[in-house]
């Protein structure tokens, strides 16, 4: 810190945590902005901070959510609309949203994550003629990607067959899936876009546009599934319509002039560093993915036990509520994944700390809040999913532990953003294998069956390896040497194109 000086609430400086490549001799040269906040010597200061910092994460996180949940909620809307024309047609479009382009939306989704690191502090650093450079790389990767994936859609019906779908739902579900290719490769687009923009805080354009789009779907879905009786057709040709229309609005905007020098025009400068970009982007998915499939597993295992079908039924109804919490908790997650990029490629690093101590406070307070609405209600909250007696009576069993993985999830993906916005996302990999599959779902599966504890062993025993993660985290964020993020977070730009005296430095992220 300058002039020697300890901030309230610090970390130990001397203590190692991912990314230490940088040399000895960077850090030794390197000084904070003097725009940085000053050391927080009492609670005065902390309240004083606090406020300041909290309105600009709100300005981030409140549109974020808003954005989350609409996009959210087309393929929602599109499985409703779905339900109204056959039972044959809803299990198709659920089998094809939560398998095959669930699977699809979170490799997209992880892969696109690799740009909040590169584009937050890029911003943060000036740097602002990389950010569409980079989001031009994120493109070429993702629209590889997405190229692979579409076997999985024009496969999809074997593939689902093979996993104990049955004949009908197979083929059907199939052959929607293969209708549904556009919008996997809106998904190339249109992460990078989001991230992008996420980086430079215009993050109300985003909303406005889902807002927009989430209205005309409501409106054309009705229309052109029931109205016209187009079925399945009716289905694909507006869930992809949607979806080509977002990319469309934000890439008019970008285009307009509105982002300024971040973008100046296509560049042959995408096709360089391409390998540091896939090995982050494929870190950043699988940090992502490991996670999703982890709770997918939950279910998954639910299945397998006798009393299988009430299981899975109490159990769904626990993730669907767990799912929309987690919304606000992917708002923060983004927020402050802006917030850490943006300040340590600003050179601010106790700024930067301090907003992981700001997002963490705010996100385990609205967890709190959410469980306690839930324990209050759950003996009423289980009769508005089921109308089984069995079913209610489980969920209000399950409801204690959905209260506590509500406040642990959400603090978990606001520490997750946190590494992303540092750029540890290899690391965090790492961790999300020993703690989830090494032993969260040992634990859970001997819990479940071999204890005897059933739905509430497994789920109790993965819980506790997303404790185990999230403490792990959390001393991760504890232990971190933000002076040393920010010199990192300085060398990553310069090697990969912000600064052309930088090009010859091997310091990785």
């Amino acid at each position: 810190m300058e002039n020697g000086k300890q901030p309230l609430l610090s970390a130990r400086q001397d203590d190692e945590t991912p990314n230490r490549t940088a040399a000895n001799s960077l850090l030794a040269t390197f000084n904070a902005d003097e725009s940085d906040i000053g050391p927080i010597n009492g609670v005065r200061d902390f309240y004083k901070e606090f406020i300041v910092e909290s309105k600009k994460l709100w300005y981030l996180a409140g549109p974020a959510i808003f954005t989350s949940l609409c996009q959210y909620s087309l393929g929602a809307i599109t499985q409703v609309f779905a339900g109204h024309v056959g039972t044959l047609e809803l299990a198709a479009v659920s089998v094809e949203n939560s398998v095959i382009a669930g699977f699809s939306f979170g490799v997209m989704l992880g892969m696109g994550s690799a740009l909040e690191t590169l584009c937050g502090q890029a911003f943060g650093a000036g740097q602002l003629d990389m950010l569409g450079v980079y989001m031009q790389r994120s493109w070429v990767i993702l629209t590889s990607t997405a190229v692979l994936l579409s076997f999985l859609y024009i496969f999809s019906a074997r593939l689902l067959k093979l996993i104990g779908q049955t004949e009908a739902i197979s083929k059907e579900a199939g052959m929607f899936a293969v209708w549904m290719l556009p919008q996997l490769f809106a998904y190339a687009v249109n992460f990078p876009l989001a991230k992008f923009l996420q980086a430079q805080s215009k993050i109300m354009v985003m909303a406005v546009i889902a807002a927009v789009v989430l209205v005309l779907h409501t409106v054309f879905s009705w229309l052109l599934m029931l109205k016209l009786q187009w079925g399945l057709v009716g289905a694909a040709v507006v869930l992809n319509a949607s979806w080509v229309l977002i990319d469309v609005a934000q890439l008019l905007y970008i285009f307009s002039g509105t982002c300024g020098r971040a973008w100046t025009g296509f560049s042959w400068k995408a096709f360089q560093s391409l390998w540091g970009f896939v090995r982050l982007s494929l870190a950043s998915a699988v940090m992502l993915c490991l996670e999703v499939w982890y709770f997918m597993a939950l279910i998954l295992f639910a299945g397998y036990l006798k009393n299988a079908e009430i299981s899975v039924d109490a159990l769904s109804i626990c993730m669907n509520i767990l799912g929309w919490t987690v919304m606000v908790a992917l708002g923060c997650n983004a927020a402050i994944s802006v917030r850490v990029s943006n300040e340590l490629g600003a050179t601010h690093p106790r700024t930067a700390k301090f907003a992981v101590v700001v997002v963490v406070i705010t996100s385990f307070l609205i967890g709190l809040v959410l469980s306690a609405i839930l324990i209050i209600f759950r003996k009423q909250y289980p009769a508005l999913f089921s109308d089984s007696e069995e079913v209610e009576e489980l969920v209000d069993e399950l409801t204690p532990l959905l209260a506590f993985c509500i406040v642990i999830n959400n603090v978990q993906p606001v520490l997750s953003g946190v590494a992303i916005g540092a750029g540890w996302q290899a690391f965090v990999a790492w961790v999300n294998i020993a703690c989830y599959y090494l032993f969260g779902v040992p634990l859970g599966l001997v819990l479940g069956y071999k204890v005897g504890l059933g739905v509430k062993g497994i789920w109790c025993g993965m819980l506790s390896g997303t404790v185990v993660q999230t403490c792990v985290l959390f001393g991760m964020v504890y232990r971190t040497n933000w002076n040393k993020e920010a010199s990192i977070a300085g060398d990553r730009i310069k090697k990969w194109g912000g600064n052309e005296a930088g090009r010859e430095n091997d310091v990785e992220g």
